[in-house]
């Protein structure tokens, strides 16, 4: 059996000297020749804070209010002063073709008078090059142009202008931003929401005018956004040759697009390159005659050459049905609650009828 060792406590002489001893050997620390686990231990704790807790608290709170910063910043909430000459202001196709003289004279009167009272909406633009513009003119194309006038007339205060960053995220994000804000703010005529549309599939923001104007103007009714395409196919067929697009009410842009289906776009070109129509009034009657002719006459899809008067009914047709010669079939038929008329045939849809119910409604309002 092995033997025990009684273990005994040291006396106060004993620690006495265990102390003495210690604090004659060598300072290792002092040297640099502390063990590498201890230089690391002793480095990692002078980098840690000591602090109280409303140190600690404020240091929480800061860092809260960064995350929340940079997260408003992300969601385009953040405010900006950004130097005028770095927008560019027709980054973007814009969708209002003009500015009335008047109402810019109005806006910069009121700017100079109380300062910009609703911030212009800018994107960062890819690629943009070293000095140059930086951003992309989202919404607000009438504010910057009065606040440049402004800097222009010698009013230094106006060389920056108050921005929101947005994220568009595509090009059809930005279009659609551009026209919700000029819907909201400044409606659009009927000619320039149709155009937009047009450009927005030029630029490639959508596959087809369709697409754009149901994207675009989602928030429109059915009939709106029918006028719309009628619009833009105004655009797609004469935009280049109209001097006055947007002086086309809306009930002119809708008989123009019936003779554009009808065949006359050629005509109608050719009347608008006589350059007869050197006022809004002057070109409408340049092009009013082939329009009153496409509503009394109609085009045979299978044979090309002129349009030619519309076929009275066959007498086999009998009352209330009539078939023409371009494959349109009209019903007069009734139910309950009245009389209705139904359109049939392989050429009828939704543009067609909305030009067909615009008529009966001038047919059978009052003079």
């Amino acid at each position: 059996m092995a033997r025990r060792t009684k273990l005994t406590a040291p006396s106060a002489a004993e620690l006495q000297s265990l102390e003495e001893g210690f604090a004659a050997k060598p300072n290792l620390s002092a040297a640099g020749m502390m063990p590498p686990i201890a230089q690391v231990a002793a480095e990692a704790a002078a980098l840690t804070p000591v602090g109280t807790a409303q140190m600690r608290a404020e240091a929480a709170k800061d860092k809260h209010d960064a995350e929340r910063f940079r997260q408003a910043e992300a969601d385009g909430l953040v405010l900006m002063d950004i130097p005028t000459n770095q927008i560019v202001a027709d980054e973007l196709t814009r969708d209002r073709m003009a500015l009335d003289p008047e109402a810019m004279e109005e806006l910069k009167a009121s700017i100079a008078a109380s300062g910009l009272r609703l911030p212009v909406e800018v994107f960062e633009l890819d690629g943009a090059a070293p000095g140059g513009p930086r951003y992309g003119l989202l919404s607000g194309f009438r504010r910057l142009a009065a606040v440049r006038a402004l800097e222009g007339q010698g009013a230094g205060k106006f060389a920056t202008i108050r921005a929101i960053l947005r994220e568009p995220g595509s090009v059809a994000g930005a279009f659609l931003a551009m026209v919700e804000e000029n819907e909201i703010r400044a409606n659009l005529s009927p000619y320039e929401r149709g155009r937009v549309a047009v450009i927005a599939v030029g630029q490639g923001a959508y596959d087809s005018v369709e697409a754009a104007v149901s994207g675009l103007f989602r928030a429109a009714s059915k009939a709106k956004r029918s006028k719309i395409r009628s619009f833009a196919l105004v655009h797609e067929e004469l935009g280049d040759m109209l001097t006055f697009p947007e002086h086309l009410s809306e009930r002119a842009g809708l008989r123009l697009a019936n003779a554009i289906r009808s065949g006359l776009s050629g005509r109608l070109r050719e009347a608008l390159a006589s350059g007869h129509g050197t006022t809004p009034d002057e070109e409408w009657a340049v092009l009013e005659p082939l329009v009153d002719l496409a509503e009394t006459e109609t085009r045979e899809p299978s044979k090309g050459g002129r349009p030619r008067r519309q076929a009275p009914a066959r007498p086999s047709d009998g009352p209330g049905l009539y078939r023409l010669d371009n494959g349109i079939t009209i019903r007069r038929e009734n139910d309950s609650k009245g009389y209705y008329i139904r359109l049939e045939g392989w050429t009828v849809n939704s543009d067609l009828v909305d030009t067909v119910m615009f008529e009966i409604k001038r047919l059978l309002e009052p003079e």
